[in-house]
């Protein structure tokens, strides 16, 4: 049987691919293009077709969440036989989130999580790699335009998303994970201002941070996030992290052999980015 690796083209989607193959397991990346992704299997999770074609033969399923799939994975899922899907879900879903009955991964969690398959969800913070959308707003203005500058997060390394993916395939279904959520995050709570500084120190390129007010984040937002009661949610989230460190969570060194990498290390290691 085989392991099936959703979101082919994704950084977190090829490192667990990488680690399963240096463990000698068969493992397939799926993508709606893979004509421009060498190997990868067609998988379209809104087609039933594509679906059964990919999940044939695969017991275990890296899946992103998609409340408007979800449904029809979870039954697709069932039909293949598939026995573990380990789910990348988001720590917004969390029950003690005062907005996650809204958040489309605590849907998406809920409708994936009723199947008889084990599951797992991986409920990740703010992930590192979003300062590559910073960089582009950099080339374009010279700027980098944000509302709450000053909000505290703890950004995760992609890398160690998908260390922690690796683990959870490679015990399988039947272990401790079952049924499992993980929250994740990076090893430190800074404000996005200390990201910012970061990468100046770290690339020497220079940036000119410019602190939004709510009404002019969610004007700027609102093209990219087309769903305004998400914005509204995030903005809300946000707001409340302003002058409160951000808890740290500490999944990834308990499931791996490794701390968390910082964002210095995320950095030195997209060194492209910002240049």
């Amino acid at each position: 049987m085989s392991i099936l690796i959703t979101g082919g083209r994704g950084k977190i989607a090829r490192a667990i691919h990488a680690g399963l193959t240096t463990h000698g397991l068969d493992a397939r990346v799926a993508s709606r293009e893979p004509a421009d992704l060498p190997g990868a299997v067609a998988l379209d999770t809104s087609d039933p077709t594509s679906l059964a074609n990919a999940l044939d033969g695969i017991s275990q399923v890296f899946l992103y969440a998609d409340p408007a799939t979800a449904t029809l994975f979870a039954q697709s899922a069932e039909q293949a036989g598939v026995k573990q899907v380990v789910l990348l879900s988001s720590m917004s879903a969390q029950a003690d989130n005062d907005h996650a009955t809204g958040d489309p991964h605590a849907e998406a969690e809920r409708v994936i999580s009723s199947g008889s398959y084990a599951t797992t969800r991986l409920q990740p913070g703010t992930f590192m790699s979003n300062a590559i959308y910073w960089s582009y707003q950099l080339r374009a203005t010279g700027q980098i335009r944000m509302p709450y500058l000053d909000a505290e997060e703890a950004p995760i390394h992609e890398q160690d998303i998908a260390d922690v993916a690796l683990k959870v395939l490679l015990d399988g279904p039947g272990s401790a994970h079952d049924g499992r959520a993980y929250p994740m995050t990076g090893p430190e709570s800074m404000t996005r201002r200390h990201q910012l500084d970061l990468i100046t120190q770290v690339t020497d390129v220079p940036i000119n941070a410019v602190d939004l007010t709510p009404e002019q984040g969610f004007e700027e937002l609102s093209p990219i996030m087309r769903n305004p009661a998400q914005l509204t949610s995030l903005m809300s989230y946000w707001s409340s992290r302003v002058g409160t460190p951000h808890p740290l969570e500490p999944t990834v060194e308990l499931l791996t052999t490794h701390p968390a990498r910082p964002f210095t290390t995320w950095l030195q290691d997209n060194p492209t980015v910002f240049q």
